[in-house]
């Protein structure tokens, strides 16, 4: 039961992480006076902003996912008493 538990908090907290990135880099793309519709793929733009707005997502998305992830395993942690299994493999794996 307990791996289920965080398999759904863990893609929950992934989920919520790439919604609340979007939004954060909508605004700071926004509030630098950038189209918010710009698109990075399409030729037309300009190279150099579509890589600032993809290394601006990229780095979002990896910051929130990191930041919900952790604290869902510290709930977890809360919850049960310990950390998830994956997260007790892969800390013994380390140390070993």
């Amino acid at each position: 039961m307990g791996n289920m538990v965080w398999r759904v908090l863990g893609t929950g907290a992934a989920v919520v992480a790439g919604i609340v990135a979007n939004k954060s880099v909508t605004t700071i793309w926004q509030k630098a006076g950038k189209d918010s519709t710009v698109d990075p793929q399409n030729p037309h733009t300009p190279v150099g902003e579509a890589l600032a707005l993809a290394v601006l997502s990229a780095a979002a998305a990896a910051m929130a996912r990191t930041l919900f992830t952790r604290k869902a395993a510290a709930y977890y942690e809360q919850s049960a008493g310990h950390l998830p299994q994956p997260l007790l493999d892969k800390e013994q794996a380390r140390q070993a």
